[in-house]
């Protein structure tokens, strides 16, 4: 009995506080206004759902619309109607796979890739201009303690069924 009262104990100890789950939290949002904010400011007309599907085919390249749903989790006629909207953008094209006609591909233009880089590129200069309000060693802190959540979660709430969740 007095096994798993040292066990409850130790448990208890471990688990996180009202104050540590509230700052995780808080900096969830504030990063996802980031990624969101990044997107906003591109210049163009471009929704969040429009600038995953973006992202998936810049990092994987080419590939099906079903394969791009899978990747996003969404379903293919999703896809579909946002491959519609970003092909009459100009920022992908549309095609079908040589050996099944069936298959509908997707593929970046060029004013797609500038456009996913103009993004990524926006969003790291405004994050390493927030960070560079923290002293150093609360950064270095910062960065630790995120790449250890990392470690132990590994990519368990960054990856869909198919690949990394691209924000």
């Amino acid at each position: 009995m007095r096994a798993a009262h040292t066990n409850v104990a130790s448990t208890n100890q471990s688990m996180a506080s009202r104050n540590e789950l509230r700052a995780f939290e808080v900096a969830t949002r504030d990063l996802a206004g980031l990624a969101l904010r990044s997107i906003d400011h591109v210049g163009d007309d471009i929704s969040l759902p429009q600038f995953r599907l973006l992202l998936v085919l810049y990092e994987q390249g080419p590939c099906s619309s079903n394969e791009a749903a899978r990747a996003m989790g969404l379903v293919a006629s999703s896809v579909t109607r946002l491959a519609d909207r970003l092909t009459a953008s100009g920022y992908l094209t549309r095609g079908t796979d040589p050996t099944n006609r069936c298959v509908v591909t997707l593929n970046l233009t060029d004013p797609g890739k500038a456009l996913v880089k103009k993004v990524i590129r926006r969003r790291r200069r405004e994050l390493a201009k927030l960070l560079s309000l923290l002293a150093p060693d609360v950064r270095a802190a910062c960065a630790y303690g995120l790449q250890e959540l990392h470690t132990k979660i590994g990519d368990k709430y960054t990856v869909g069924r198919h690949g990394l969740m691209p924000l």
